[in-house]
């Protein structure tokens, strides 16, 4: 059934939400510009005492995804910045090895802001875990018997849809950013 859904896919998008304890993941698959899920779940490593034998599963789980999934593109939520050092600095490990799984298989990689990825999925940048949750149950017509959403899976599902998104809108051009940058580009319109 996923392998079906894996090949019928015009495009596949994996999410990740970063962390030390539990990394969150989210599989979108992009059907004719409509976005479904295809897997979702989460990497425990509480149980993992060692921090750098945690970081060893984060690259091999999320090399075994990228595997399984052959993901386009990557979407991962960038740490955000907190009072304790030592904390981000595991965070930002975390997200670095789960970023080169991906990059040692080509994947090409965005990162978002949660603030960016609640704005995108709830309207609001403040929405709280469970609002992004249940937000992303309604856009991608997900089933209320389906078991609760762990959290971390939800959010590294969002950073997916945030990244499909972001990716279909239209780029705009880059205006001149002085008058003398303006007539630099445009001699023809100065007499």
């Amino acid at each position: 059934m996923i392998e079906e859904k894996v090949r019928k896919a015009d495009r596949i998008i994996i999410g990740i939400d970063p962390g030390t304890n539990v990394m969150g993941y989210g599989i979108l698959g992009i059907y004719s510009r409509q976005p479904a899920m295809i897997a979702m779940g989460v990497i425990e490593l509480s149980r993992l005492g060692d921090h750098y034998i945690r970081l060893g599963r984060i690259f091999q789980r999320v090399s075994m995804l990228v595997e399984q999934y052959c993901p386009d593109e990557m979407a991962i939520e960038a740490p955000f910045f907190g009072k304790n050092v030592q904390s981000m600095l595991k965070l930002g490990r975390a997200q670095g090895v789960a970023m080169a799984a991906a990059i040692s298989r080509q994947v090409p990689i965005t990162e978002y802001e949660p603030r960016k990825i609640k704005q995108a999925i709830t309207g609001n940048g403040a929405a709280s875990k469970e609002q992004v949750s249940n937000m992303l149950r309604r856009i991608l017509n997900m089933p209320q018997q389906e078991p609760e959403l762990k959290l971390d899976a939800s959010d590294a599902l969002a950073a997916a849809l945030c990244h499909f998104y972001e990716s279909g809108k239209p780029t705009t051009a880059k205006g001149p950013s002085s008058w003398k940058e303006f007539i630099a580009r445009n001699p023809d319109k100065i007499r």
